[in-house]
């Protein structure tokens, strides 16, 4: 039962990635599984289940995992960005050949369709730059960086780069292009809050 799932899911993802939610029936899943769309019910309510489904198979963002008490800023950035690679490298890691702008429209087709989803992408970010920011008021504190910067802002500056990342993939068409941009970006912004 549990491959028969993973076979639907994975089959599903093909679809909703190549064309979109709205775009897929349920009976373009069935032709494309080999299954009844009776046979589909039976392991899946509707359509929005499976899309949840996959979702939550193939769109899932770690978060970053620090001590942010004791964490430096240089090695925070150093498995920040480690840990963004790694993702990219997962969300990307099929044999399949698709364009960034494939899974960036997932990722709108989730915020659009799956219940709930937006408003935990939403609390996750928010963790993430609260983390960040605590980060960062530990590099003031050990004079890492400057102190005359507002840890907070600085925080939500990173996210923005971060988040930028999707316009450079999709500008690129590349994931390891985005992925050095990322670096040399995240790096320069770290060298202008460095204490001189």
């Amino acid at each position: 039962m549990d491959n028969t799932k993973d076979y639907i899911i994975d089959e599903a993802f093909k679809l909703f990635l190549n064309h979109s939610y709205e775009a897929v029936s349920i009976s373009e899943i069935s032709k494309a599984i080999g299954f009844t769309k009776g046979a589909l019910y039976h392991h899946f309510k509707n359509k929005e289940e499976l899309f949840k489904s996959v979702v939550d198979k193939y769109l899932v963002i770690p978060e970053v995992i620090a001590d942010t008490d004791t964490i430096s800023l240089y090695e925070f950035i150093n498995l920040s960005i480690t840990h963004t690679e790694k993702t990219i490298r997962t969300l990307f890691s099929s044999s399949m050949v698709y364009s960034p702008i494939n899974y960036i429209s997932l990722f709108t087709d989730a915020f659009r369709h799956y219940p709930g989803y937006a408003e935990s992408k939403g609390t996750f970010i928010n963790n993430e730059i609260e983390k960040t920011q605590k980060v960062l008021e530990n590099a003031i504190r050990t004079g890492e960086i400057k102190n005359d910067v507002n840890p907070s802002l600085i925080a939500t500056n990173f996210f923005s780069i971060d988040m930028g990342f999707a316009g450079n993939m999709v500008r690129n068409n590349s994931p390891e292009e985005a992925i050095a941009l990322l670096k040399e970006q995240t790096w320069e912004f770290y060298k202008l809050l460095k204490k001189q």
